[in-house]
């Protein structure tokens, strides 16, 4: 059966999975980028970037697994771009360039919908206004028997764990404190309905897998 996954979100020691003050020169806020040093250490990360070399050890593997068998993908609109409020134009296209690395149906989850935008390379972007039930239905319905990554950001994540959709959650703990910005746990209490299932430390990262008890 189909499922909604969240893979490689990564989080900060003291929770936050954002800095503050998050701006187009700082996508991920102040001191955020240091969320996915590990990211970019491996060599299915710099082949995304389009660059030679990377460690292919368990943490490229890990994130490579990411991306297996996903057929359409959910985001909130902060994770789309850093513009807020009414759409001032559609200039705005993302921050991937012309051929985001998607390839699929993206839903994208704003208060203020635009045309949808079709990209290069097979990205189109939705921009949906509805509940994280409907859009997810709309997401399962476009991947087509395939499986549907959540990927962020942080209150989109939350607003998904709180209803109890996720069906599997991949966190990667980055030994790195931020201080401030934008909090995983908030609002979650114990996170009743999941549990742990498995765990990994690689010295860049310590990796932990969730899953719906039910799923279980």
């Amino acid at each position: 059966m189909p499922k909604l996954r969240v893979h490689n979100f990564a989080v900060s020691l003291d929770g936050y999975a954002a800095g503050g003050d998050q701006s187009a020169d700082a996508p991920l806020g102040i001191g955020g980028e240091r969320l996915h040093d590990w990211v970019f250490r491996t060599r299915y990360g710099r082949d995304m970037m389009g660059e030679p070399g990377g460690d292919p050890g368990p943490d490229n593997d890990i994130l490579a697994a990411g991306d297996h068998n996903i057929g359409a993908t959910i985001m909130g609109r902060n994770m789309f771009g850093p513009v807020r409020g009414e759409w001032p134009d559609h200039s705005w296209t993302g921050w991937w360039g012309d051929t985001p690395p998607y390839r699929h149906d993206t839903f994208v989850m704003t208060h203020h919908p635009r045309p949808a935008l079709p990209m290069k390379g097979g990205t189109t972007f939705h921009f949906v206004a509805d509940t994280p039930e409907a859009v997810l239905k709309q997401a399962f319905e476009s991947a087509a028997g395939r499986d549907v990554r959540l990927g962020g950001g942080v209150s989109t994540v939350r607003r998904f764990l709180a209803a109890g959709l996720i069906d599997d959650l991949h966190l990667a703990i980055v030994p790195v404190l931020l201080g401030s910005g934008e909090r995983l746990y908030d609002n979650l209490g114990t996170l009743p309905g999941y549990r742990l299932a498995d765990m990994l430390s690689t010295g860049a990262v310590t990796h932990l897998w969730f899953t719906r008890a039910e799923a279980s």
